[in-house]
């Protein structure tokens, strides 16, 4: 009977003792893990901007009236000097008329006036020898020569004249050939601002008719970049882009202009950058809105570490206080975790480039930490191991 009892209070103890450490290991944190990795990685800076023609020509009038007739519409491709739209002429040509007319009488005044000149010229020439003869006096042959300059001063006169009516006549000309609405440029025509029938005003500014794009196959993207990132951008950098039109098509293009004039909003300032892209099968239209990625730096075969393997932080007064500042990893040597300080390159959205430390290709990295004793995925919790 002794021994059976005996046999029990060894049973209880050795369950007592499996218990406590089935629970202390319950408590232990676990880890979770990958491996350091060759592969590459693209460094790049997100913005976002709009698609627009390179060169894109606003088409207004000089003259007001109404539209006659329109000769094109949305999508129209046009040749420079093609006929866009008419507006009703009746008016200029009136204006033509009379100004035609008053030419026509101011050179008919100039004829009168030349006239009048050889009529007082021959007056004073004969007065000139009445007066060596004595028989007019002095009065008339000063009055003779008065009537000749007088003419010659006319004649100036008429000339003026018939240059003014001459400049109203072309100004007529020239606005009635502004009836006339011509492409500037080859392209095809974005929007109109018009029907037949509508009046259009130009008496304080142009107003806007037609709004041509120069070229549909070159295209650019004004995109606005954070002054944190502007120090990165370089011309000809490569640029790939997607639009919500085409969600499973990448865009490539180039960085062409970097703008120096920032701009502010709210506080944020940001910098216009102008990527040139090609646009061959006309998929990208004008207005589209482009998520763009400038790419900075790409490195092929690299070593790399995971992001989230830097941002793991495990306190340990003993550990911390050995580990040295700065970027670096932990890893598991005999299942306890040990920092390894790094010095990191480039770095996208999922790796960092690891230009030196001592780490090796496969080896297993924390990326994340699991403290059982309190609430899952947390990344910041006391190691196992020996207490001090």
């Amino acid at each position: 009977m002794k021994k059976i009892i005996i046999a029990v209070v060894l049973l209880i103890i050795i369950l007592i003792g499996v218990v406590a450490f089935l629970k202390k290991s319950d408590k232990a944190p676990q880890y979770a893990t990958q491996t350091a990795d060759r592969g590459d990685i693209r460094a790049a800076v997100s913005a976002t901007g709009t698609v627009n023609a390179v060169t894109t020509v606003l088409v207004g009038t000089q003259v007001s009236g109404t539209i006659k007739q329109l000769f094109v519409d949305y999508n129209s491709t046009v040749r420079k000097g093609q006929l866009l739209a008419q507006i009703d002429p009746a008016s200029f040509d009136a204006q033509v008329a009379q100004a035609s007319a008053n030419l026509s009488l101011a050179r008919a005044n100039l004829e009168k006036s030349r006239v009048a000149v050889r009529d007082t010229i021959t007056t004073f020439e004969r007065n000139k020898i009445l007066f060596a003869k004595n028989f007019i006096s002095k009065s008339d042959l000063d009055t003779s020569e008065t009537n000749y300059l007088s003419a010659l001063a006319q004649i100036k006169a008429s000339e003026a004249q018939v240059q003014q009516a001459q400049a109203a006549l072309n100004l007529a000309n020239t606005n009635l050939r502004y009836t006339q609405i011509l492409s500037p440029v080859n392209g095809t025509v974005i929007s109109r601002s018009i029907d037949v029938g509508q009046t259009v005003a130009a008496s304080f500014q142009t107003p806007t008719l037609f709004n041509i794009a120069q070229d549909l196959t070159k295209m650019q993207i004004e995109t606005s970049v954070d002054e944190a990132d502007i120090g990165s951008i370089k011309t000809n950098q490569p640029v790939t882009f997607t639009v919500d039109a085409y969600p499973d098509l990448t865009f490539k293009g180039n960085v062409s202009v970097i703008r120096n004039a920032p701009t502010t909003v709210q506080n944020v300032v940001t910098y216009t950058v102008i990527v040139q892209v090609d646009n061959p099968d006309l998929k990208l239209k004008p207005g589209m809105t482009a998520n763009v990625s400038i790419i900075i730096n790409d490195k092929k075969g690299i070593l790399r570490v995971p992001n989230a393997a830097l941002r793991v932080k495990i306190s340990d007064k003993e550990l911390t206080a050995k580990a040295p500042k700065g970027p670096g990893v932990w890893i598991l040597v005999d299942k306890i975790p040990q920092r390894v300080p790094l010095t990191v390159g480039i770095s996208d959205n999922r790796f960092t480039e690891v230009l030196s430390g001592n780490i090796a290709e496969g080896a297993a990295i924390i990326v994340e930490v699991k403290d059982n004793n309190k609430t899952a995925n947390a990344q910041t919790v006391r190691p196992p191991g020996p207490r001090f």
